[in-house]
């Protein structure tokens, strides 16, 4: 089997695992942050765990890309950059930025993202870097530049959000508070709705099955934990904002 079909192999792969991860988490809610419950194992110091599962996006992603033929063409180094924005944050800046210890993650839950983030970046790295082609022109395709729009949409409501969930503790504080402000007038997880635009961004600039199977994934993934979180400031906060959403202003 050459590299091409094993590469489209584990593609459709990420996709087809997106349906049963989708349906167990409608009925079961991952257990950590505000969700975490006993029973499941070992578990980590919660920023240990981020960096933990998301280190492969970063790390993985890099050398998976440079091996690639095309890795210092103009257009697959902008798409790295679109990447490695995000993920950077997201490992080595977004862990520090929690106040407080938080509560511990299990391992099995840091092992099963470690794990997922080792192959979506093999999906995406190796394609953008060396299955994929994408010349300079690509710059400035309709996909590209819708894409690359959409994502950092995505990332500045994902990076906002965040800000306004890690400031409304006062240091010491400790607790829950009804998030408001920006998108949270509209959702009860707009952090979550920026990634998800991230990435369908992601999928438009690369205009590939492998950025389509990671947009998927993750819906698969954050749609029912948005859906679990609605649920869970509705039962904590009686004077919870009714006209509120999950994931999608007046939708869902």
């Amino acid at each position: 089997m050459d590299e091409s079909t094993l590469h489209r192999w584990v593609t459709l792969g990420v996709i087809a695992t997106a349906v049963p991860t989708l349906l167990y988490l409608l009925f079961r809610t991952a257990p950590y942050g505000r969700h975490g419950r006993p029973g499941w194992g070992p578990t980590v110091p919660p920023r240990l765990g981020w960096i933990l599962m998301e280190s492969p996006a970063v790390l993985a992603f890099l050398g998976i890309y440079f091996a690639g033929a095309h890795a210092l063409e103009t257009a697959p180094l902008v798409l790295l950059g679109l990447w490695q924005v995000h993920y950077v944050h997201r490992t080595f800046i977004f862990p520090f930025r929690m106040r407080g210890a938080g509560k511990p993650m299990p391992l099995v839950i840091a092992s099963s993202g470690l794990f997922f983030n080792v192959v979506n970046a093999y999906v995406n790295a190796r394609w953008v870097s060396h299955l994929g082609d994408y010349g300079s022109a690509w710059l400035t395709s309709p996909f590209f530049l819708a894409g690359a729009a959409v994502f950092a949409v995505g990332l500045a409501i994902n990076l906002h959000a965040d800000t306004v969930l890690l400031h409304l503790r006062a240091p010491g504080e400790t607790g829950y508070k009804i998030p408001r402000g920006g998108l949270y007038r509209f959702v009860s997880c707009p952090n979550y709705l920026g990634e998800l635009l991230e990435w369908a961004g992601w999928a438009l600039a690369t205009a590939s099955l492998a950025g389509v199977s990671f947009f998927v994934f993750t819906a698969a993934n954050l749609v029912p934990r948005a859906l679990a979180h609605h649920r869970w400031y509705r039962e904590k906060f009686a004077d919870y904002p009714a006209e509120r959403r999950a994931i999608v202003p007046l939708v869902l």
